[in-house]
C-alpha cells in the first residue's frame, strides 16, 4: 500500500460535501469541524471550516478533537487482535476473564459471553452506562470498581437476544483487553493500533484533556454553543469513548478497515476480522423504526445500494461521526468541537448524509430528527407557563378585590379556581423528577439546558403551586361583604 497522499486532481464531490457541511454547521451553530474522506488506500481530501476555537484560526486536519464513541471500534479492534492472537474467545463467558464479573440474578453472570459485549447485547441497561460517564474517580482500580458495582444491576434482557446500546458493555472490555494482554488500555491502543497506523497525534484522555493544539469544546445551551474547554472526562469510561485525535489519523484508520486490515505494509487484522466487525448481527430499533444493525464497535446499514458501516461519538463538548463504505472503498470522518446529548441524532444524520453524497447515493431523513435543534430552542418558552401562570393569579385576586361577588362564585367552583391552574405547575415541577434520580449527573453534563431550566423553572413552580393555593384560599375564606343599606324613602 502506498503512503497516503491527497490526488492532484479534487473530485467535485468533495466540494459538494464540503459545502453541505458548511451549511449544516451555520444551521446547528457549531462552531468548527474538521473533516477527511479516503479512496481505497489514499487521503483524498481534508478540511477544516469555522473556528477551532473561539476567535481564533479553522481547525486543520491535524488538530485534536475527542472523538466520543468512536472509541468503540477501536476497543472491538483490539479484542478482535486478542482473539486472533489466541488470548480471548470471544464466545466465553465473561467470569472468564473477569473472575469477579457480576450482576444482578444467580444465572445471569455467566450467560454474557465476550461477544455479547462487542455486539451490545448482553442486556446491560444504557441507563447503567451513562453512570460511569458522570464518575470522575481517578484513583487507581477505578474503572474496576465502576465495574463491580453492576453486582446490583438487573440485565433488561436476556443475554444474546435483543441489542442496547450500553457504555458498560465496553467499559467491560477494556477491562478484559488488560486482563488478557498484561499492557493497560492506552498502552496496547497506542503499540497495537495507532504506532503500526502512524496515528502519531492519537493519544488516550485524561481526567483533565490535554492535547498540543486541542480544538476547544463547546456545550449547547438552548441551540446556542458556549465554550467549554475545561470539562473532564470519566477515566473509567475510557474503553468506550476516551480517544483524542485527528481527521488525518482517523483517515489512516479508516484506510487500514476499508484495505482488510492492511496499512503501509502491515497487518493490523485478518480480513476476516474486519469483516466480523463490520458485520452487522444485532437488530437496532428506536421507538419501533428499523435502524440497521450493531456489529462490533459499527452501526449497519445500507444507504441506496451501498452497504454503510458507521459510528457516531457524543460528549458533552465534542461530537464525532465516522462512515466507512466497504463495497466502494470509500470513506468520511467528521469531528466536532460542539455537541449535546439531542444532536447525537442530528450529528449521525448529517453525516449519513455527506456519506451519502460520497457515494453519490440518496440518504432517507429520520423523521423528527430535523425538529431537535428547534426544540432545544423552544425550551427558552418554558418559563413562559409559570410566569403566565403567575400573571392570571396576580389578575384574579385583584378582580376579587374590585368585584367581592366573583369570589363568591369562585368558592362555589373551588376546582376551577384551586385545583385546575395547578396542573400546569405540576407539569412544570415534574421536570426535577429525573434530577432527583441517579442520571442527575449525566444530565448535568450533557444536558446543561435542561438541567438548569428544570433546576429554576421546577423549583419556582412546585413553590408557586404551594403559595397560590393559599393565597386563593385565604382570599376566599373572607368574609362576604355586607349588603349596602337600603335607601329611606
Amino acid at each position: 500500500m502506498a503512503h497516503p497522499n491527497p490526488p492532484a486532481t479534487p473530485n467535485p464531490a468533495y466540494a459538494a460535501i464540503d459545502a453541505y457541511v458548511a451549511r449544516e454547521m451555520r444551521r446547528l451553530r457549531i462552531p468548527g469541524v474538521a473533516l477527511a474522506i479516503v479512496e481505497d488506500d489514499r487521503i483524498v481530501h481534508m478540511r477544516g471550516i469555522g473556528q477551532a476555537r473561539p476567535h481564533g484560526e479553522p481547525p486543520t486536519s491535524q488538530t485534536p478533537f475527542l472523538v466520543g464513541s468512536l472509541t468503540k471500534s477501536f476497543t472491538a479492534l483490539a479484542i478482535l487482535q486478542l482473539a486472533e492472537a489466541g488470548k480471548i474467545d470471544l464466545d466465553a463467558p465473561v467470569p472468564r476473564y473477569l473472575p469477579w464479573f457480576r450482576v444482578a440474578g444467580p444465572q445471569a453472570s455467566a450467560r454474557v459471553t465476550v461477544r455479547h459485549l462487542l455486539n451490545q447485547t448482553s442486556g446491560l441497561p444504557g441507563s447503567a452506562g451513562e453512570l460511569i460517564l458522570a464518575d470522575f474517580d481517578a484513583r487507581p482500580g477505578a474503572t474496576e470498581r465502576q465495574a463491580r458495582a453492576l453486582a446490583t444491576v438487573a440485565l433488561n434482557h436476556p443475554p444474546g437476544t435483543a441489542f442496547e446500546y450500553s457504555n458498560s458493555n465496553y467499559q467491560l472490555l477494556g477491562l478484559i483487553l488488560e486482563a488478557t494482554s498484561g499492557e493497560t488500555y492506552a498502552g496496547y491502543v497506542h503499540q497495537h493500533i495507532c504506532a503500526p497506523l502512524r496515528m502519531d497525534h492519537t493519544a488516550v484522555a485524561q481526567v483533565t484533556p490535554q492535547a498540543p493544539g486541542l480544538a476547544v469544546g463547546h456545550r449547547l445551551w438552548f441551540g446556542f454553543p458556549v465554550a467549554a474547554p475545561h470539562v473532564p472526562f470519566p477515566p473509567g469510561a475510557v474503553p468506550g469513548g476516551g480517544l483524542i485525535s485527528t481527521a488525518e489519523d482517523m483517515a489512516r484508520y479508516m484506510i487500514a478497515l476499508l484495505d482488510g486490515g492492511r496499512y503501509a505494509g502491515g497487518q493490523l487484522l485478518s480480513s476476516a476480522g474486519i469483516a466480523e466487525l463490520l458485520r452487522g448481527v444485532a437488530d437496532n430499533k428506536v421507538f419501533g423504526m428499523a435502524l440497521g444493525q450493531y456489529g462490533m464497535g459499527w452501526f449497519v446499514d445500507t444507504l441506496g445500494q451501498a452497504k454503510l458501516a458507521w459510528h457516531g461519538g457524543t460528549l458533552p463538548n465534542f461530537g464525532a461521526h465516522m462512515a466507512l463504505l466497504p463495497e466502494q472503498q470509500r470513506g468520511i470522518v467528521l469531528l466536532f468541537n460542539a455537541c449535546h446529548h439531542w444532536y447525537n441524532p442530528v450529528l449521525a444524520e448529517v453525516g449519513t448524509a455527506a456519506a451519502a453524497l460520497l457515494a453519490g447515493e440518496q440518504a432517507t431523513p429520520v423523521p423528527f430528527v430535523g425538529l431537535i435543534p428547534t426544540l432545544l430552542r423552544g425550551q427558552l418558552l418554558v418559563p413562559a407557563l409559570p410566569a403566565a401562570g403567575v400573571v392570571a393569579t396576580l389578575r384574579l385576586l385583584a378582580g376579587w378585590r374590585r368585584h367581592p361577588e366573583r369570589r363568591l362564585a369562585g368558592a362555589g367552583e373551588a376546582g376551577r379556581t384551586v385545583l385546575l391552574p395547578l396542573i400546569p405547575n405540576l407539569l412544570v415541577a415534574l421536570a426535577l423528577v429525573p434530577l432527583l434520580g441517579r442520571r442527575r449527573g449525566y444530565l448535568r453534563l450533557y444536558m446543561p439546558d435542561y438541567t438548569a431550566l428544570a433546576l429554576a423553572c421546577g423549583s419556582f413552580a412546585l413553590a408557586w403551586s404551594l403559595v397560590r393555593t393559599g393565597l386563593v384560599l385565604r382570599a376566599l375564606r373572607q368574609p362576604a361583604p355586607s349588603p349596602a343599606p337600603a335607601a329611606e324613602s
